[in-house]
């Protein structure tokens, strides 16, 4: 049987070394960190490396992304740090799920404090817009016909709690839907009884269905996706811009990370 894990930390090792980099965080970014996976989802692995310190010193252009591999099972690419923490100053959803997610196949110890200045950067601004206009896009591109197929569901739902989640806690979603769904089913007011059993149904025929298979409309999700997107543009709209503007804390950590001759 094939050992998936192995695969991945033999491909981080073999980066390293072509590369000349350390990686100092190796994570699973999409649908098997979310947690509804399917039994042909990939692996969608994601790393932030960091170069010898002098490389940041040319004055030549040094590429900021890694693609390593693309295929049915493994999709592997990554950020340099740089990129990264550019990124994180700019408050990027997805590379702030990056270092939250719960599926982690490499970790630096160096990356806990860069991963501290990088928290501090989270805008709601950015994260509402960004997953209001993903559940968005996948309403109108993936989920207006008769058949559907089950991930498309989630594609939306996931993004539309984790603005939920911003609205009440003004923090940083958690990655796994499970946590999410939880949250806000009754007594709360997001998730009724009926939607939250139907959301349950859904994540249990996933878990059973290829990706590639089309299903009937589920009426009663579709409904609660068409209503909250309503809501989340006027949200996301109306949001104040709460971008820090510096990138102080960012450079600090990069400074003292490269002093150090990691």
């Amino acid at each position: 049987m094939r050992n998936i894990q192995k695969e991945i930390r033999e491909n981080l090792d073999a980066i390293e070394k072509k590369y000349d980099v350390k990686i100092l965080l190796a994570v699973e970014s999409g649908s098997r960190a979310w947690g509804f996976a399917s039994p042909d989802s990939d692996y969608d692995v994601r790393f932030i490396y960091l170069h010898r310190p002098e490389e940041y010193l040319r004055i030549d252009f040094i590429k900021d992304v890694i693609e390593w591999q693309l295929d049915e099972v493994l999709d592997i690419n990554g950020w340099d740090l740089r990129k990264a923490l550019l990124a994180y100053g700019k408050g990027n959803p997805n590379v702030m799920e990056w270092a939250n997610s719960p599926i982690v196949y490499r970790k630096a110890d160096e990356w806990d404090a860069l991963k501290e200045a990088a928290m501090h950067y989270f805008s709601e601004k950015s994260a509402l817009c960004h997953y209001y206009g993903t559940a968005n896009s996948t309403l109108h591109g993936f989920l207006t016909g008769d058949l559907i197929r089950y991930k498309k569901y989630f594609y939306a739902l996931r993004p539309l709690l984790c603005c939920r989640w911003i609205e009440r806690y003004h923090s940083a979603p958690p990655v796994e839907f499970d946590k999410l769904l939880t949250m806000f089913r009754e007594p709360d007011d997001v998730l009724t009884p009926e939607l939250y059993a139907s959301v349950r149904e859904l994540l249990a025929r996933k878990a059973l269905t290829e990706e590639k298979n089309l299903n009937p409309q589920m009426p009663v999700i579709i409904d609660f996706i068409r209503d909250e997107c309503a809501r989340q543009k006027q949200i996301s709209n109306a949001a104040p811009d709460d971008h820090r503007h510096d990138y102080k804390e960012l450079n600090d950590a990069f400074r003292k990370l490269l002093e150090k001759g990691v």
